[in-house]
């Protein structure tokens, strides 16, 4: 099996590199952070690169792409501690409206594609914590009522893709905002990306699928996000491991870079294996995402445990390694030590996922398949 990226693959790393470089400094991403942790003009730029139609039909002005160009591209907007969520707008909402009926496809999908709307899954409830499932959100008549929570970038987007039970069962609806009914009250997450709580109250939608159609979507655009969540990590860490390592090689005392101390090179060897244990498993998870719904849906959730592992010995070793300069807001390896603790508590920590894999684990008797 071939495992090298092909030409037009390392070309689209590259191109999402030099955004990166270019036009998304700590500088220009601290000063995103202040302004509430999204940026139209840094979007606008994913969306001159042709991003965010990356997994778009060709049908509807996309490139129709797969996993691993989404792999790819992850990994960058991760090294580069990117708060946009390109992941829900451009790969999450064109696999939720991929089932919709087409005059919804044709009214969305373009307009994903070319940068000029931004649709968000908004699937979290209180009572619900890490499971997938409708909630308490309820529809009657094509009307939501409920509330749902830590919606990303959920004060900037133009549409949300809502779970709720209806008359006929489990549905998905669109609901678009500005909508009657619909509030979005904005906050920061502790990395300083943007989210929001949502509260609908008799608020109009439009139904995308229904029945088993519905909750299949939902695992799928989970098991997706874990994936791209990965790949991020993956770039996330790579640039601290780098960063720690050059801080080492720098830092003196009694005379010699502290690099030399047999017990730090220890440390850094143990972070390394994290980290490319975590990048093996960014790769299962991206060759994974074809399976069948039971496998697909054991192996993201292995993924998700190696990952958090991996994301918390990392953060918590290149802190440290850093010493007190490794927690000021001033340098960049406490914003990436934070991005990671957040993604460990997205779509499911350690423990959640830990429960899954032993769930899923009957007829194997403790052995990953």
């Amino acid at each position: 099996m071939d495992f090298d990226f092909s030409d037009d693959q390392q070309a689209l790393r590259d191109a999402v590199q030099r955004f990166v470089e270019k036009d998304y400094g700590f500088e220009q991403r601290r000063q995103i952070v202040r302004a509430g942790g999204f940026s139209q003009a840094a979007w606008e730029g994913l969306a001159g690169l042709g991003l965010m139609g990356l997994q778009v039909p060709e049908a509807h002005g996309g490139l129709g792409m797969g996993p691993v160009e989404a792999m790819v591209v992850m990994e960058e907007l991760g090294r580069g501690l990117v708060l946009e969520p390109y992941a829900q707008g451009a790969l999450l909402a064109p696999q939720l409206l991929s089932q919709a009926p087409q005059a919804l496809q044709e009214a969305w999908l373009p307009r994903i594609a070319g940068g000029e709307a931004l649709v968000v899954l908004a699937h979290q409830e209180r009572g619900l914590r890490y499971r997938l499932g409708m909630g308490a959100l309820r529809a009657q008549g094509g009307r939501l009522t409920g509330s749902k929570s830590l919606v990303s970038a959920g004060a900037h987007a133009h549409a949300f893709i809502v779970p709720a039970e209806d008359e006929q069962g489990p549905a998905l609806y669109l609901v678009e905002a500005g909508a009657d009914g619909l509030t979005a009250r904005g906050h920061a997450l502790q990395d300083g990306s943007a989210a929001a709580e949502l509260q609908l109250r008799s608020t109009p939608g439009q139904r995308l699928a229904g029945a088993e159609a519905a909750q299949a979507l939902l695992e799928l655009a989970a098991d997706t996000a874990i994936a791209a969540q990965a790949a991020e990590a993956v770039g996330a860490m790579d640039a601290l491991v780098r960063l720690t390592a050059d801080y080492l090689n720098t830092r003196k005392q009694f005379g010699v870079a502290i690099a030399s101390f047999q017990a730090l090179r220890h440390r850094m060897a143990d972070v390394k294996m994290q980290l490319e244990l975590a990048r093996s498993m960014s790769y299962f998870a991206t060759l994974k995402l074809g399976e069948a719904p039971p496998q697909r849906r054991r192996a993201l959730a292995q993924v998700k445990v190696q990952l958090s592992q991996s994301m918390r010995f990392v953060g918590q070793q290149c802190t440290q390694l850093h010493g007190g300069i490794g927690v000021t807001d001033e340098y960049i390896s406490s914003h990436f030590f934070k991005r990671l603790t957040v993604m460990e508590l997205q779509w499911g920590d350690g423990l959640h996922h830990l429960a899954e894999v032993s769930g899923r684990m009957t007829e194997q008797a403790g052995v990953f398949a």
